[in-house]
């Protein structure tokens, strides 16, 4: 996670300890994005990345991923092949109505 403060508070914090950050209501606490899947141009090569794994079809823009078979895999523009695991631990998430 990272933290992004006012100047005011990021100059106090240290003369004052965790009460400064705990009394401005300026903290902003966000989640760090994950790193984004290693992306394949073909099936065969995501395949061969992906052992033990399957290999389905992202698309970047929803960050949405399909299963060989569902309609949009390998179809949907500006999309890859990846690895499940590898795009549910970016935060992708798998198509409606999927598992």
């Amino acid at each position: 996670m990272s933290i992004a403060l006012d100047p005011l508070v990021r100059a106090l914090a240290p003369t004052l300890g965790l009460a400064a950050l705990l009394l401005w209501p300026e903290l902003i606490v966000a989640a760090s994005p994950a790193s984004p899947p290693a992306s394949f141009a073909t099936e065969k090569e995501a395949e061969q990345h992906c052992s033990g794994d399957l290999a389905v079809w992202l698309d970047l823009l929803s960050r949405t991923y399909y299963y060989r078979g569902q309609q949009r895999y390998g179809a949907t523009k500006g999309g890859a092949y990846v690895c499940r695991n590898e795009a549910k631990g970016a935060g992708m998430r798998a198509a409606p109505g999927t598992q």
